[in-house]
């Protein structure tokens, strides 16, 4: 007589497995995690607005040329916040909100970046800063491309 329970390891089903994998999963609190996301990624943003502002005000910047002043330094405080492994407790906490502004694109860049130095600077450090960020550069270029085909397309009608 046999029960799920005593299964050997050797008749060990998919469906089996994946019940008792799914006993051991954490259970996620997906609206503590929403809004946690919601403040730290608006508080990014809100920062970038303030540096924006404080471009715009100080160095007489128009809207448009302070955007590149302050998208550099909110990408040197990612990566100087990955540098002191401080972002990596921030990403912890907040998830996508600390992932999805161009603070997380920079954090995941000098991660890799830090994680690889030791194997030198071509092949550690220039081989394999991108491999994550690759993808997201990849996709980032075929949807502009799609896009911007898409509005000549509709230009022409």
């Amino acid at each position: 007589m046999t029960t799920k329970a005593k299964q050997p390891f050797s008749q060990l089903t998919k469906k089996r497995y994946k019940e008792l994998a799914a006993r051991f999963q954490p259970k996620r609190n997906v609206l503590l995690n929403a809004w946690r996301a919601f403040w730290v990624g608006g508080t990014i943003c809100l920062l970038g607005q303030a540096l924006q502002n404080f471009y715009i005000a100080v160095f007489d910047f128009t809207e448009k040329t302070a955007s590149n002043p302050t998208v550099a330094t909110l990408i040197f405080l990612s990566v100087l916040l990955t540098g002191l492994g401080v972002y990596d407790n921030i990403g912890q906490y907040a998830g996508a909100g600390s992932a999805v502004p161009v603070t997380g694109f920079a954090n995941s860049i000098a991660s890799a970046a830090i994680e690889h130095r030791s194997e030198g600077f071509v092949l550690g450090v220039g081989g394999n800063m991108f491999k994550l960020a690759g993808s997201v550069i990849v996709f980032g270029v075929v949807s502009a491309f799609i896009a911007g085909l898409i509005k000549t397309l509709i230009g022409l009608a």
